[in-house]
């Protein structure tokens, strides 16, 4: 620093401190204060100040006016439990036993709604641990598939025919039943062929009265087919048909559409019907897009009209007539897959079937519908019911 600026600096300084101090206006000061406290947040604030100064100041001088009275501390700590959906046994082992005996259960009392995954997109039941009713010995087999005559070569397998002497594969392939006069309940399960350990449950577990239905896409479909009539079963074959939301609700490559016309019909419904042979009939897997076609849909039904086979919906095409023999479900038994909305829906088919005669159900392989049914099914015939294969419940157009 230069002489001249430190020599300036200092006369600054020096002239400042020599200055007299400032004289203060204590009204002005006090007129200041008064405006300032006068401002909505900051009075508001003071009032709130004033009252906790007061509130302090009585108590340390009076002391706590809750000082004699008893106190207890409780530290409460949250249970933190990780929800799924009960399979199988687990799930009749939750204190819901008697649940089922009960239509006006609440169908949400237990787990969530189960995820499954077919090809391309759509969607196989769960891993199948946990179901534990017990197996039912094969003591009624239905004859092997093939049944002579009644298939021919197609382009992608042996495909269904009425044979030369009239009979069909809806009346060769199907469980042969004889009424007793009860009030009849049948049962169809489905989604089988893609879960090995849910379809085997299915078919060594169910009764033989229970109809079976399987993927057209399961590896080794002859194979499951053979061993579920060796059981006693009959089987059907899902046709994958256009849902509302196609293509990304998608039920596989070979899936009907409701635009396709005849020629989509006639191009995929071979490959379907050739997967395998030993069904009496067939049922839509999703589809209420495509049965709102009248082309479509018609096509269809005419086609297995010339095969022989039998049509079951699950409830969509309703009075919707066509293929060799025709029936609807009442009910699906597990839109909500706890043991006591399943129980409450097969109470309901068996209060359906009292009052008309017979009822029709149909329901996916969720391990905890196959325990359900299993264990639903033992106590029918003490009910009053007979529980019936499904094609007992088809009739013929016009009949």
């Amino acid at each position: 620093m230069s002489e001249s600026s430190f020599a300036k600096r200092q006369s600054r300084l020096a002239a400042k401190a020599g200055s007299p101090p400032r004289r203060v206006d204590l009204g002005a000061a006090r007129k200041q204060i008064v405006t300032f406290f006068r401002k909505p947040p900051v009075a508001v604030a003071s009032a709130g100040l004033l009252v906790l100064l007061s509130a302090g100041l009585f108590i340390a001088v009076l002391g706590d006016p809750r000082a004699g009275l008893p106190s207890a501390r409780v530290d409460l700590k949250r249970e933190v439990v990780a929800e799924r959906a009960p399979t199988g046994m687990e799930a009749f082992s939750m204190g819901v036993e008697d649940a089922w005996l009960t239509l006006g259960a609440d169908p949400e009392a237990l787990g969530t709604e189960a995820v499954i995954t077919l090809p391309d997109g759509a969607s196989v039941s769960g891993s199948g641990e946990g179901i534990t009713a017990p197996r039912i010995a094969a003591t009624t087999p239905l004859p092997r598939a093939p049944i002579e005559g009644l298939s021919r070569p197609g382009p992608a397998g042996p495909l269904p025919i009425i044979a030369t002497d009239g009979r069909t594969p809806a009346e060769a392939y199907a469980r042969p039943f004889r009424p007793n006069g009860k009030p009849r309940v049948a049962l169809i399960v489905g989604g089988l062929g893609l879960n090995a350990t849910t379809t085997r449950a299915a078919i060594e577990r169910l009764p033989p009265e229970i109809t079976l239905s399987f993927v057209p896409y399961a590896d080794d479909l002859q194979a499951w087919i053979d061993l579920a009539r060796a059981h006693g079963h009959e089987v059907m074959i899902e046709i994958p048909m256009e849902p509302t939301g196609y293509p990304d609700n998608d039920p596989g490559p070979y899936t009907l559409l409701a635009d396709g016309g005849v020629e989509d019909v006639g191009g995929k419904l071979p490959w379907l019907l050739g997967r395998a042979t030993g069904y009496f009939g067939v049922t839509n897997y999703l589809g209420d897009r495509f049965m709102t076609s009248d082309a479509a849909f018609g096509a269809m039904l005419g086609t297995l009209r010339t095969h022989g086979l039998a049509f079951i919906d699950d409830g969509q095409a309703r009075r919707r007539p066509g293929a060799w023999s025709r029936a609807t479900a009442d009910r699906v038994i597990d839109e909500t897959q706890t043991p006591v909305a399943i129980m409450g829906q097969l109470n309901a088919i068996e209060a359906m079937a009292k009052q008309r005669g017979d009822a029709l159900g149909t329901g996916f392989s969720y391990p905890v519908t196959v325990e359900a049914v299993a264990r639903w099914a033992t106590g029918l015939d003490a009910r009053g019911l007979q529980l019936a294969p499904a094609s007992a419940m088809t009739r013929r157009p016009g009949r």
